[in-house]
């Protein structure tokens, strides 16, 4: 017997082959990961096929060891990983190594361990006669105890009662995720329009379905139905959110319906956790499991359904090689297991609604709030505020905050930047202090007292002399959610602010612990960054404010635009989930744009008309598909150089395409590393793809690092 494998090495994208040794011939299956020589290394890969028959002219090395006893990958994983390689011209090694948890992956010498808890177990009958012997007896649960339990009593009797024989000691595995939340009875009347919706989908054949709901319509409840049905016919479900953040909630309100064991995927946990919940779903001890994007390699075999909630949201598209999009791993996995794949989002992304206009999709509407109370929404002229001297809160967010806190209800601000100030900058000479690795503007975090890039986090005390003029006046403009906060509690002293952003939510559960402080009202103002935009829900929030609400229309970028909208839509959701009337105030100075005039009266429609006439004109995405590739090194020169030359050959060989470019990158230096970029947009993808594949091969293993990202998610 033979084994093809693919063995973990940078440099070569094949399988090799090896012969298997006769004492691990019941050990070896395909999906496994093994131990080979390669060249004088040895490196692990994965087996990703076996044949009995093979005859070649040169001898076989033989393989070392097989390392799991049962496959990592699955025949649906290891069909995925060719599709995800061919799909972002990532090679399969990579493919199959961004599937895996760490723990998984083909990485020699990384080991996570099992859990292992020892248990004392009754081995016979006996009367205890010591009082800490009666105190052990009573802490026995089905007729075992933990031995740490036990020994915090008396390690002496312990001891005895083992060597009597009363006692034997036993492991068991335990898995590091607890399952805390207690599964409750409800009673649910569905709307009209959840039922209508519910009604319409199909669960034994292939379709994908994008439910336009508007926030507050009861997307969720529908996902649970629809999940409830999929259980019934004991198949699995997949749910897919885009934010850690989202997931404590979402998990909730699962096991509270459900009462099963819901396994949880994302990148906050540790490796250990990781290991557990992939193992877990392996045994099919869950039905269901949650996570962010790279829960969508869940190593589940019989799948009823896959839902991607706030289908939307930029993070489903991995930036790093290889650059997925998550949707597209789902219609994939959908097609497979001929199931349903639900998209929901109240503000769906311009892809999916034209999709879901030509029929590629199966368009579904919620238009009415479960409450039928949807939010009064204010915007709000900053340029008019900044005559009164009102530079960050309105005169009428002012009011509305004062009024909200009188009445004991709670408030969330959004801005969407992190920090206490944007640049620092030298009042005398107009020295602004930037970051020497990314030529970026450092920015000032209060709390650490740090100058911070936020590109490659690289740290300076706070200017406060000019290195240039030696002046010691000090500007410090433009504002993030840590000065935000401050002022705060400066307006509000009485208030109790809970700010959540990147730099509070680094820690383990931190993320769990900010929303479950808010939720039991222990806060009344929530400050923070996009991330408290999406999902949460608050029955006391009635108030939503938005501090800058146009300064993403800045961003040179096509989707500006359409990323303004969502998030202004998004927060403004928030408010008013309840019985309680909700109000949003939105301050911007550019609020005749039709981004935030289109989310202020809820007109996702007008938005997309309008978003479409731009694209047209301007020959992006929906009407053409559009790629960029990234040339990247230390050298600039050389960069530039290579960047010149893939845009020849790419004039030279499509001539109906697009080619924009090359020009420096968005961010032209990160970390002392170089960027240059050139734009194609193209109608049919399979007409550019071999000259993408040509020039990804040419420079696999050079010093300059290219890298072609299908429809990226900024360029």
């Amino acid at each position: 017997m033979v084994a093809n494998v693919l063995v973990q090495t940078r440099k070569i994208d094949k399988t090799f082959t090896y012969l298997v040794p006769k004492q691990l011939e019941d050990k070896v299956k395909v999906g496994s990961r093994c131990l080979v020589s390669f060249s004088t290394q040895k490196l692990e890969g994965f087996i990703v096929e076996l044949k009995d028959n093979f005859v070649t002219d040169y001898d076989l090395k033989e393989l070392i060891d097989v390392i799991d006893i049962n496959p990592v990958l699955n025949k649906e994983l290891l069909d995925l990983g060719v599709y995800l390689s061919k799909k972002t011209l990532c090679t399969l090694t990579q493919a199959y190594q961004t599937m895996l948890p760490s723990a998984l992956k083909a990485k020699q010498g990384f080991i996570v361990n099992k859990k292992m808890l020892i248990f004392l177990i009754v081995n016979k009958e006996y009367e205890p006669m010591t009082t800490n012997e009666k105190r052990i007896f009573a802490l026995l649960k089905n007729n075992k105890i933990l031995l740490s339990e036990a020994n915090k009593i008396s390690a002496y009797s312990v001891k005895k009662l083992i060597e009597q024989g009363v006692f034997i000691k036993k492991s068991e595995e335990s898995y590091r995720l607890k399952d805390d939340v207690v599964d409750e009875e409800k009673k649910i009347i569905l709307t009209e329009e959840q039922k209508e919706v519910i009604k319409k989908i199909t669960f034994d054949i292939f379709k994908p379905y994008l439910l336009h709901g508007v926030t507050g319509s009861g997307k969720t409840e529908v996902y649970m139905q629809l999940i409830n049905e999929v259980l019934q016919l004991n198949k699995e479900a997949l749910v897919l959110v885009p934010e850690i953040s989202l997931t404590p909630q979402l998990v909730e309100t699962f096991k509270k319906r459900f009462g099963y064991k819901i396994a949880i995927l994302h990148s906050h946990l540790s490796n250990g956790e990781k290991y557990d919940e992939w193992r877990r779903i392996e045994k099919k001890e869950v039905s269901i499991v949650i996570g962010a994007r790279s829960a969508i390699f869940a190593p589940l075999t019989n799948l009823g359904i896959i839902i991607i909630d706030e289908e939307h949201s930029s993070t489903y598209k991995q930036e790093n090689i290889p650059q997925y999009n998550a949707i597209d791993m789902a219609l994939y996995r959908c097609k497979k297991n001929k199931c349903p794949l639900i998209l929901g989002s109240a503000t769906p992304s311009i892809e999916s609604y034209t999709r879901a206009s030509n029929g590629i999709y199966t368009l579904l509407k919620m238009t009415k709030r479960v409450n039928n109370n949807m939010p009064k929404v204010y915007l709000v002229d900053m340029k008019e505020e900044m005559k009164k001297r009102n530079n960050i809160f309105s005169s009428l967010l002012k009011q509305k905050i004062k009024e909200t806190l009188d009445k004991k209800e709670q408030i969330i601000l959004l801005l969407n930047r992190r920090g206490y100030s944007t640049i620092v900058t030298c009042k005398n000479c107009g020295y602004t202090m930037k970051c020497q690795a990314c030529d970026i503007p450092l920015t000032y975090h209060l709390n650490k007292g740090k100058m911070i890039c936020h590109y490659c986090n690289h740290e300076e005390n706070k200017l406060t002399v000019c290195p240039i003029c030696q002046s010691r006046d000090i500007n410090e403009r433009g504002m993030g959610t840590e000065k935000l906060e401050q002022e705060v509690n400066k307006l509000f002293p009485y208030a109790k602010t809970l700010r959540m952003d990147v730099d509070t939510t680094r820690t383990k559960k931190a993320h769990q612990n900010i929303i479950k402080a808010f939720e039991k009202e222990e806060y009344n103002i929530l400050i923070g960054t996009q991330m408290i935009a999406k999902g949460l829900d608050f029955p006391k929030v009635t108030l939503v404010g938005v501090i800058n609400a146009d300064a993403s229309l800045a961003i040179p970028d096509f989707r500006s635009g359409e990323r303004t909208f969502q998030l202004l839509s998004q927060v403004s959701g928030r408010s008013g989930r309840s019985a309680l009337t909700g109000e949003v105030v939105i301050q911007g100075f550019n609020i005749d744009h039709y981004s935030l005039i289109k989310a202020a009266t809820n007109d996702y429609i007008g938005f997309y008309k309008e978003e479409m006439k731009i694209r047209s004109i301007l020959k992006y995405p929906p009407f053409y598909n559009l790629s960029l590739i990234k040339i990247q090194g230390i050298d600039s020169l050389k960069c530039s150089e290579e960047a010149n030359k893939i845009a020849k050959y790419l004039e030279d060989n499509l001539k109906e395409a697009i080619i924009l470019g090359p020009s420096t990158g968005a961010i032209p230096k990160i970390n002392n590393v170089y960027f240059y970029q050139i734009i194609i947009k193209y109608k049919d993808t399979s007409k550019v793809l071999e000259s993408f594949k040509f020039i990804n091969n040419k420079y696999r293993n050079n010093l300059i690092s290219v890298t072609i990202d299908f429809n990226p998610n900024r360029i």
